[in-house]
């Protein structure tokens, strides 16, 4: 690995540039939803603009929008296209997913993970063991998997805490477990770090794209590995998997089943370009950079005691952070221009790659002055 203090400092000032908001806020909320770029903005007129004159036309010539954007998350995730399902949000295509799935899986979960991972378990009156969080949360996994667990649903990126479930441990988990199903929640995850969805272990990779990958609202997708395909039968079905070939109702491949109904092309051209943005800095760099912000970061929140001893004794981190609300820390916070989130009872704080150690600072000193 480069040192950090190699990467292309002027190529991420440049990016900073084109979202208006850092020049308003401190903005570490990328957790909750991140930034429209001027681009996409200037992209997202100009496709409202050919709609409004164009009608129909416009609207059935822009239908290549998604297998372009099908085709960049290929290319970005290293997943066949033919593996990939569009879906306007991850929550949407996890719960159809979840019709397919026998009732009788032993399902594995961790505590506090993010709702729309958890819940669609529950409400389905699966089997299931849940797991506490903790330091050593990859050692308890690997005992619940060799207790019996069948399946594994988890997000890479905790959403309270930050705590950082890496693709390398779930490919050991896999191999250990060949026949264990995971199923994983990328969306605080895809975007500020790499991800090779072929090398990950992973069976199911899903993610919404409003955050990390800078696309907006209304996108996301669910990545499938071919040994997910034989352990759902899914029962969604409907026009837009089969259009404009009605004969084909009976021989539907297995991601164009979770595509049933008319997808937003303005959504999904709108993740076409969120990826298109963090292809032009490369996702290597981007890694890099949000890898050591993460260390700056967690450095600084440590020397004011400020992290509890799960964030602190875990090795590598994500760039998403909770402290402690002693009472008028979040409010304070927000006077002073600084964007982050009430969860958990603490205050989390999130920083993507259009963060700058300016931001950082900022923060350290508002720190210091309030509760």
């Amino acid at each position: 690995n480069r040192n950090p203090t190699s990467l292309p400092m002027d190529a991420f000032s440049r990016f900073r540039s084109h979202f208006p908001a850092l020049t308003q806020y401190t903005y570490l909320n990328t957790a909750a939803w991140g930034l429209l770029h001027d681009g996409l903005l200037d992209w997202r007129q100009e496709y409202d603009l050919d709609y409004l004159i164009g009608g129909s036309i416009m609207k059935i010539d822009s239908l290549g929008i998604l297998e372009e954007t099908r085709d960049h998350l290929s290319r970005f995730f290293n997943c066949p296209s033919g593996n990939i399902a569009l879906c306007p949000n991850f929550s949407l295509g996890l719960n159809l997913l979840l019709e397919g799935l026998s009732t009788s899986s032993r399902i594995l979960l961790l505590e506090g993970d993010y709702p729309s991972v958890n819940w669609p378990f529950e409400s389905r009156g699966f089997p299931i063991t849940v797991v506490s969080q903790g330091p050593d949360l990859e050692a308890k996994l690997l005992r619940a998997v060799e207790g019996g667990a069948e399946v594994l649903a988890l997000s890479l990126v905790q959403w309270i805490n930050g705590l950082l479930i890496s693709p390398e441990f779930l490919r050991s988990l896999k191999e250990k477990a060949p026949d264990l199903l995971i199923i994983a929640d990328a969306t605080q995850y895809a975007g500020a770090f790499e991800l090779d969805f072929g090398r990950s272990g992973i069976d199911v990779l899903g993610a919404s794209g409003y955050k990390w990958l800078l696309g907006g609202n209304g996108n996301g997708f669910l990545l499938f590995s071919e040994m997910a395909k034989t352990r759902f039968e899914v029962r969604a079905t409907g026009f837009n998997a089969v259009v404009p070939d009605l004969s084909k109702k009976n021989e539907i491949p297995f991601a164009k089943k979770l595509e049933p109904g008319h997808l937003d092309t303005q959504s999904f051209g709108s993740l076409n370009y969120g990826l298109g943005l963090l292809d032009e800095l490369g996702m290597k760099t981007v890694d890099q950079y949000n890898r050591e912000q993460s260390r700056k970061v967690k450095a600084a929140l440590s020397a004011l005691d400020l992290l509890d001893n799960t964030v602190r004794e875990r090795e590598v981190h994500s760039t998403i952070f909770n402290i402690p609300e002693p009472g008028g820390r979040y409010q304070h916070l927000k006077q002073e221009g600084i964007v982050c989130s009430p969860r958990g009872g603490g205050v989390r704080l999130s920083f993507h790659c259009y963060n700058s150690e300016n931001d950082l600072d900022k923060l350290i000193e508002v720190l210091k002055t309030g509760p």
